[in-house]
């Protein structure tokens, strides 16, 4: 079973304005409420490769309800921790070429409903996959996300980590299936400003292989993505298009990347896939249909070296 963990999920109003002033009512030329989050929105791309998961993380009040009701709408199970409080919106402004994002920090989780968390995924066996993205809400610890990383050891389910937190070096020694940073995170980790050439990029991404990682996608939006793994480096270009909204194209690109792994296992078909993927939704103002992933692909280019 493959499982997917949003800790502080969302709903995601997306609107475009002709132009935003301050002080002023604005009216909106479109908007789009979508049930949000990292790992919920991999759990929707998933499902549009008919590839099923199980939703889980914590959800409270009205806009808990919508979430869990979007998910069960798409066929998507759902075992939600509930907590006090209503579960955030998000704002993402659209006008002319540029983009606001106003992101809220939701309810405060008790230890108790992180507990609660904590024995449920201790029940995920070797059997499972977990992915876990995103932020942490009021309340909670990064240190929780060690204490997963844990669990997957000891339970020997294999752990998919998107989160932008120093702790994420920490987890590495109980060796994740994979993590998703983008080029700047990879850059945090290391202690360094910014990674500039291509040569810098997979050198930091080998580290993170020595410290513990079995495999590291890196997204690099328009510049494409970078896949390093034990035995090989590859890299891909990004297509060209229109971005109307980069809030999702991450998560996108990392449920496609694992769905072409456990469809095919050619992991060269699954980074293009991937990469034309997070694309597609960056063109979008929603996740990508997947419609025009042949098409896209057509653009990619992939370049491979032998560690």
């Amino acid at each position: 079973m493959i499982y997917t963990c949003t800790m502080n999920p969302a709903i995601d109003l997306f609107t475009e304005f002709e132009q935003f002033s301050p002080f002023v009512v604005n009216r909106s030329i479109f908007e789009d409420y979508q049930a949000n989050g990292k790992a919920i929105n991999i759990s929707f791309m998933l499902k549009k490769m008919n590839i099923h998961s199980t939703a889980t993380g914590f959800l409270g009040g009205f806009t808990g309800g919508y979430i869990e009701q979007e998910l069960r709408r798409n066929s998507i199970d759902v075992n939600f921790i509930k907590v006090d409080g209503i579960t955030r919106i998000n704002t993402f402004i659209r006008s002319g070429e540029l983009e606001y994002k106003a992101v809220n920090k939701g309810p405060e989780i008790s230890k108790k409903a992180q507990e609660e968390l904590l024995n449920y995924i201790k029940t995920f066996t070797s059997e499972d996959m977990l992915f876990v993205s995103g932020s942490l809400p009021k309340g909670i610890k990064d240190e929780i996300f060690v204490a997963i990383a844990e669990l997957s050891q000891k339970q020997g389910f294999s752990l998919i980590l998107d989160i932008s937190s120093d702790r994420l070096i920490d987890c590495l020694s109980y060796h994740p299936y994979l993590i998703k940073p983008n080029d700047e995170e990879l850059a945090q980790l290391l202690g360094v400003e910014k990674l500039d050439s291509e040569k810098e990029l997979a050198n930091a991404a080998k580290l993170l292989l020595d410290k513990g990682a079995k495999r590291i996608l890196v997204s690099r939006g328009e510049k494409g993505a970078l896949y390093v793994d034990e035995e090989t480096i590859l890299w891909t270009t990004a297509p060209k298009g229109k971005v109307v909204n980069t809030a999702c194209a991450g998560d996108t690109m990392l449920a496609v990347f694992i769905g072409k792994i456990i469809e095919t296992g050619n992991v060269e078909e699954a980074l293009i896939s991937a990469t034309a993927a997070g694309s597609s939704t960056a063109f979008t103002a929603g996740l990508s249909n997947l419609e025009d992933i042949p098409l896209l692909r057509e653009q990619i280019q992939l370049k491979r070296e032998v560690i």
